[in-house]
C-alpha cells in the first residue's frame, strides 16, 4: 500500500499570482473619473480587511506554515481556505498598487493643467478637498434585496427592513457579488465592525429612498447568524 502524497507546494496559491487578478478595468482606468478611481481604491482596500480578517479567524498570517514538520497538511486549519484566501489578498496588494500609480497619474495631470491654466501651485487644501467626502459617486445598481429581518438583531438595529434593495455591501457590489459569496466573506470579516450598506427603499410618498446604513454583524444577539436577515440575490 502506498503512502499517502505529500504537499512540498502546499504553501503556493491556488491560483497564479501574476501581475494583477483583475487587470485594472481591463486596461480602462486611464478613463475612469477620479471619483471613480477613489471608489475602487476604498472597495479594494475594505476586501483586503475582510480577507484578513478571515486569516485571523483561522489564527494565521501570510506566513503561517500550512504543514506539518514531516510535510503534510496541517489537520487543525482549513488548509484550502486558507490558500486561496492568501491567493486572493496577493492578487489584490498587485491591483492595489496598478490603482495607486493610476490615482498618482491622475493627480498629477490635474495639478499639471491648473498650473498651466491658472499659473497656481496645488496647496495641501486643494489635494485634501479633491480626496474628501465631497467627491460624487455614481449609485450602483441593485444586487440583492432583503427577504426578512429578524427582531432585535443587528440588521434590525441598523435599519433594515424587508423588501430593501441593496446597492453596496461594504466592498461588495453587483459586479463582485459572487452569488452573494462576497457578501458572507465580508460579514465573517468584519465581525464587530461597522459595515457601509448602500440600500434602496420604496416609499409610497416619493417613490425610492436612498440610504447608508451602518451594520455591525456580531454575536450573542439573541438569534441565529451574525446579521439576524436573509438576503435573496435578484
Amino acid at each position: 500500500m502506498g503512502l499517502p502524497l505529500r504537499m512540498d507546494n502546499i504553501h503556493a496559491p491556488t491560483v497564479p499570482a501574476g501581475p494583477s487578478s483583475r487587470p485594472l478595468a481591463n486596461g480602462n482606468e486611464k478613463h475612469l473619473s477620479f471619483a471613480e478611481l477613489q471608489a475602487k481604491k476604498e472597495n479594494l482596500e475594505a476586501e483586503l480587511k475582510a480577507l484578513s480578517g478571515v486569516l485571523d479567524s483561522h489564527g494565521v498570517n501570510m506566513e503561517t506554515p500550512l504543514t506539518t514538520a514531516d510535510g503534510f497538511p496541517r489537520g487543525d486549519i482549513d488548509v484550502a481556505q486558507i490558500r486561496t484566501t492568501r491567493a486572493r489578498i496577493i492578487h489584490l496588494k498587485n491591483d492595489y498598487k496598478g490603482l495607486m500609480n493610476a490615482i498618482e497619474k491622475h493627480l498629477h495631470e490635474h495639478f499639471a493643467s491648473i498650473q498651466d491654466t491658472e499659473d497656481v501651485t496645488p496647496t495641501t487644501t486643494t489635494r485634501a478637498e479633491m480626496l474628501g467626502d465631497s467627491i460624487p459617486i455614481t449609485l450602483g445598481e441593485p444586487f440583492a434585496k432583503v427577504n426578512s429581518v429578524v427582531a432585535n438583531s443587528p440588521a434590525e438595529s441598523a435599519g433594515l427592513k424587508p423588501g430593501d434593495e441593496i446597492r453596496n455591501f461594504g466592498y461588495v457590489n453587483k459586479g463582485n457579488h459572487d452569488g452573494l459569496k462576497k457578501v458572507a466573506e465580508c460579514v465573517q470579516g468584519n465581525e464587530g465592525q461597522r459595515i457601509l450598506v448602500k440600500i434602496s427603499r420604496r416609499n409610497e410618498s416619493s417613490g425610492r429612498q436612498e440610504l447608508q446604513l451602518n451594520l455591525t454583524p456580531r454575536q450573542n444577539w439573541g438569534g441565529r447568524g451574525l446579521l439576524g436577515c436573509h438576503i435573496l440575490p435578484l
